[in-house]
């Protein structure tokens, strides 16, 4: 065959539409289908114990929390750790205070949960290595060394831990070695893998809440901080010493570098932070990070291309609501909810007040939508974990939010709040406006939890995207989604060969016959969670998707045919066409 011809295929094969097969690949099992009685667009159920989620959330005494450590919970990840196709499941765990431990009490452990393909999960825990106890707040996931396997970072109250995937379903603990151990005077809290040099090693941003004495903490009640609607609760964040956050840079050969100071970090302090949701805010190929801080104006690091960022957030319009006023985050999210090719930020806030949409208004600045978009409706519950997902495919990311209070005296003293509370499913109609449909779609939002972590993933490759929640003092849900409906969708598993292995901080754009969409390949995100790195796309009715472009995080553009929709694609850098 000739050159001529070889080169005819290619452009051949590369124009060929990504098109609803003739004959469609026979579906994998789907272990808790949808039926005819639950209309589009959701009905939620929990399954976590039916599929052997089964363990306890364990964050100091279950019913009084006199002590902040004991009221952030711990965050979710999901990863596809021994690389079998099938994404498993990541729960961090706390424990208690030394008065608090009594001689006989099981010692809490994170957990990890292996996917059977079957709609369960076996505990693998203690096969894999990672028997651990301590204050554990946040997790993020990313292949730091390019081996293949994906690695797990924890963050906490104490030294975080950086557990390396060895490729043999074990990890091994390396976070002290490494360089990222932290001194353990700081309280992690999110954390994301970020490759912020385009260098192709993944660097790791995390961020830190307060100082707390554990050992002489501040009693409930104690301050004029320690006061909340007349009643005495635990100390903080107010009151209490802040800390910086931390950029490590990846050196290569399994060692990380703190640059916190010489990358302009630390040029932002008097915050308490949770949540790290990476993104090209300014569309200019580099990864910029937003952090949402408690009782402070959030955190919008701008990438400057020369190893160093600057917080933009007020010039940006995303460090505080359309009042100018200064809220309490917890969680973030990002996503193009109106289909307008850029990626919108979205915060979850303490009670007595809304979250926020931050619109993107595409010259780097945002806009607050909540109310316009129909998101200020509820103001009573906390809110924590948040990601956009498209929970019926229709080609618009809705709104999961899981929410709690952290004092229980709420329910006690009638403060105007419960302490357990449902979530939330703020369904995308399209138009840019929300509709709250957390009454009306299934048990899984409506009966009440404390909850904190939130990740998304589709657990059985069948095209829904099924919720994992990690709740404070309490067993996990499993949310699974048995609405029907006949809409299309694409996944998408990007690896990197020049780009960093995970794909992290790749811009992915599909070209449908109609309209287009996009997203980007992050860690990290929602509250101290980690969702499925693989992307998902709900494309309503489109059968059609005539390219797939790829903006690789190295910079480097490629375009990419596909084999059909309504499955899940590898695509591979360097297997594209280029694109200039």
């Amino acid at each position: 065959m000739s050159l001529r011809t070889n080169a005819f295929l290619l452009a051949f094969a590369l124009a060929l539409p990504c098109a609803l097969p003739a004959q469609k690949a026979a579906a994998p099992p789907t272990p808790y289908p949808a039926t005819a009685e639950h209309p589009s667009p959701a009905w939620f159920i929990d399954v976590a114990a039916k599929a052997g989620i089964l363990v306890l959330n364990v964050n100091g005494d279950p019913a009084v929390k006199k002590y902040i450590i004991e009221t952030t919970g711990s965050g979710v990840a999901i990863l596809d750790y021994d690389n079998d196709g099938w994404p498993d499941i990541f729960l961090v765990n706390g424990t208690v205070l030394p008065s608090e431990h009594h001689a006989g009490d099981p010692v809490p452990t994170s957990h990890l949960f292996h996917n059977n393909h079957d709609g369960t999960f076996t505990d693998v825990t203690e096969k894999a290595g990672l028997v651990s106890t301590a204050w554990g707040q946040g997790t993020c996931v990313g292949d730091y060394d390019n081996d293949g396997f994906p690695d797990l970072y924890i963050t906490g109250f104490g030294k975080n831990r950086l557990y390396h995937n060895q490729g043999n379903g074990t990890f091994r603990e390396v976070a002290e070695q490494s360089g990222v151990a932290g001194t353990g005077k700081e309280w992690g809290t999110g954390c994301a893998f970020i490759d912020y040099d385009r260098d192709g090693k993944l660097d790791l941003m995390v961020s830190n809440y307060v100082h707390f004495d554990a050992v002489n903490p501040p009693e409930p009640g104690s301050e004029t901080d320690c006061i909340w609607k007349g009643t005495p609760v635990m100390c903080g964040p107010r009151g209490l010493p802040y800390t910086t956050n931390i950029l490590y840079h990846n050196e290569g050969n399994g060692k990380f570098r703190d640059v916190s100071t010489s990358s302009g970090i630390q040029k932002t302090d008097g915050h308490y932070c949770f949540s790290v949701t990476t993104l090209d805010y300014n569309e200019d190929g580099w990864p910029d990070i937003y952090i949402a801080c408690d009782s402070t104006p959030a955190i919008l690091y701008r990438n400057n291309h020369n190893g160093t960022f600057t917080d933009v957030a007020q010039d940006a319009g995303v460090a505080f609501n359309e009042d100018g006023r200064e809220q309490a985050g917890m969680g973030s999210t990002a996503a193009d909810y109106d289909g307008d090719g850029h990626l919108d930020i979205f915060k979850t806030n303490f009670s007595d007040d809304t979250a926020t949409l931050y619109h993107a208004n595409g010259d780097s600045t945002f806009t607050d939508n909540t109310f316009a978009a129909g998101l200020g409706i509820n103001t009573e519950e906390l809110g924590w974990g948040t990601m956009f997902a498209d929970v019926d495919n229709d080609g618009f990311p809705d709104l999961l939010v899981v929410n709690g209070h952290v004092y229980p005296q709420v329910d006690s003293a009638h403060l105007g709040a419960t302490y357990k509370e449902p979530r939330f499913l703020y369904w995308n109609q399209g138009n840019g406006k929300f509709k709250d449909l957390s009454k009306t779609s299934g048990p899984g939002l409506t009966v009440p939890y404390s909850s904190r972590g939130l990740a998304v993933a589709d657990l059985w490759n069948d095209g829904r995207l099924e919720a994992v929640v990690n709740n404070l003092s309490d067993f996990p849900l499993l949310l699974v989604n048995v609405a029907r409906n006949d809409n299309h969708w694409l996944g998408l598993k990007l690896t990197g060969t020049i780009s960093n292995r995970s794909a992290i901080g790749a811009h992915v754009t599909l070209h449908g016959s109609k309209r287009n969409w996009v997203d980007e390949v992050r860690s990290g995100s929602s509250y101290d969670s980690s969702s499925d790195l693989r992307l998902h796309f709900g494309l309503g009715t489109e059968t059609k998707i005539t390219s797939i472009d790829v903006r690789w995080p190295n910079g480097e553009s490629e375009q990419f045919p596909c084999d059909g929709v309504d499955r899940i694609m590898e695509v591979v850098e360097g297997k594209g066409q280029p694109l200039h």
